[in-house]
């Protein structure tokens, strides 16, 4: 299976602030990003989810790949507000119902968004020009706030609401994946060296860590590799 690996879409060593779920998405990006030789500040966030397995996977992926440095942010509030499936575990996790209805319970209030708060600030602090997150348009499961035009107007908001955007440090939000089906992705993984083992995907997984099999990203992931595996 023959892979084009993505080249950085900016000239130069880059300082970068990646958001790192410990998932599939997030991981493949920070593989990426190490493959690009930029510098990279991990963030991980712990609001409450019931998937919170994953950010052990985060811990190793950003030691594995070496970041500069790796923060988990704890976002309390976040999960306290309900509002879906991954905080509130009165809303159960729908099960083999990918793609039943256009924005799923297990979408998070607004948390790219503050998620993408956060990466911005750590930018400023650390003098990033760059905020890396593993934002997929295609193969999603019917989240908003990772629709291209999301992701635009937050860069034009990074560039007009901070010091750095002022003094004219231009900040780009860069989605790396957001055009990949989840079969591009999954190969893409696995050219980086990326194995299935060492990233994390599910929403409800078992008291052992273990995957459901059933819950939108876990059917999204198995159908991402059955489908690499076949080209």
């Amino acid at each position: 299976m023959s892979v084009r690996i993505p080249r950085p879409p900016a000239r130069g060593a880059r300082t970068a602030v990646l958001l790192l779920s410990g998932g599939l998405d997030s991981g493949t990006c920070l593989a990426l990003a190490t493959r690009w030789r930029w510098r990279v500040h991990a963030l991980s966030f712990d609001y409450g989810q019931r998937h919170g397995v994953e950010l052990a996977a985060a811990r190793r992926l950003a030691e594995r790949f070496g970041a500069l440095s790796h923060r988990v942010i704890p976002l309390p509030g976040l999960g306290a507000l309900g509002g879906s499936a991954l905080t509130d575990r009165a809303i159960s996790v729908p099960k083999s119902a990918l793609g039943e209805v256009p924005i799923p319970v297990t979408y998070v209030p607004a948390r790219n968004t503050i998620f993408l708060a956060f990466a911005l600030a750590a930018a400023e602090v650390t003098g990033a020009t760059e905020i890396v997150i593993g934002a997929n348009a295609l193969d999603y499961s019917g989240y908003p706030d990772c629709r291209p035009e999301f992701l635009r107007a937050f860069e034009r908001v990074a560039r007009l609401g901070t010091k750095a955007g002022v003094e004219g440090r231009r900040l780009s939000i860069r989605a790396p994946l957001l055009a990949k089906t989840k079969a591009d992705i999954a190969a893409l993984s696995l050219a980086l060296a990326l194995a299935p083992g060492d990233t994390i995907s599910c929403y409800d997984p078992g008291a052992d860590g273990a995957p459901c099999g059933a819950c939108d990203a876990c059917l999204l992931r198995a159908k991402g590799f059955q489908e690499a595996a076949q080209r």
